[in-house]
């Protein structure tokens, strides 16, 4: 499936975003033209199911390699979020990125991903009270993008998930230079995993505070991560 995209510059290096479950290209406002002001030709996608993208059947395998076939080969850099950070990982070794970033990435989500299906559908009615309670660090922008991301976003997906994590995600091996940014603390990215990571190759940092949507939750202290990555 050819995914919808948004492009932010025109720089000679070319960065890919990939958002996380429910959201779209637009959980990247922020993100987007900070790189493009450093030089960056950005693309971000809207996963199968989300944003405007065209809907389908639901799969790791459909959401990585669907980004195969819709993004540049071999960008600078690639961003990957939670879900998006599943799929990137599953693509790294075909899109090859001179470097990979994964932010928080729901790498191990096995038993919950059965139980949270349900969970994870009903949030598509979330109203903006919900979501600003819990998201207390976000900008009212951010809040307004998720109402409209949640309005364009098949719940559909949801059930797809138990499927995937089936089985680990984790990646055996860092592909090409790899950064794993987590949450403070981080339900997905435990400090045993964290480990894990480390010895295979991973360099492991954290958003001090921030929440699972790190470049929401504090978009400053996400791209100052991001420093010797971008």
């Amino acid at each position: 499936m050819k995914l919808h995209t948004r492009e932010w510059g025109d720089g000679d290096r070319v960065a890919v975003l990939v958002h996380g479950i429910m959201a779209d290209h637009r959980t990247w406002h922020r993100v987007g033209p900070a790189l493009a002001d450093r030089g960056y030709r950005v693309v971000a996608v809207d996963l199968r199911g989300h944003g405007a993208s065209g809907r389908g059947e639901y799969g790791a395998d459909n959401w990585t390699d669907d980004l195969v076939d819709s993004l540049p080969a071999a960008p600078e850099l690639a961003i990957g979020h939670s879900l998006g950070a599943m799929a990137l990982a599953g693509a790294v070794e075909r899109l090859a990125p001179a470097r990979a970033v994964y932010c928080d990435p729901a790498w191990e989500m096995r038993p919950a991903a059965g139980a949270g299906a349900a969970r994870f559908s009903a949030f598509k009615h979330a109203t903006r009270e919900v979501i600003s309670g819990l998201n207390p660090r976000w900008e009212e922008a951010d809040v307004e993008v998720e109402l409209a991301t949640l309005a364009d976003w098949d719940p559909t997906t949801a059930y797809a998930i138990a499927d995937v994590y089936a089985v680990s995600r984790t990646p055996a091996r860092a592909v090409v230079p790899s950064l794993v940014l987590t949450a403070d603390p981080s339900s997905l990215v435990t400090a045993a995993l964290q480990g894990q990571l480390t010895r295979r190759g991973f360099e492991v940092r954290t958003v001090s505070g921030a929440g699972h949507t790190l470049h929401r939750d504090d978009f400053d202290g996400f791209m100052k991560a991001l420093n010797g990555w971008i």
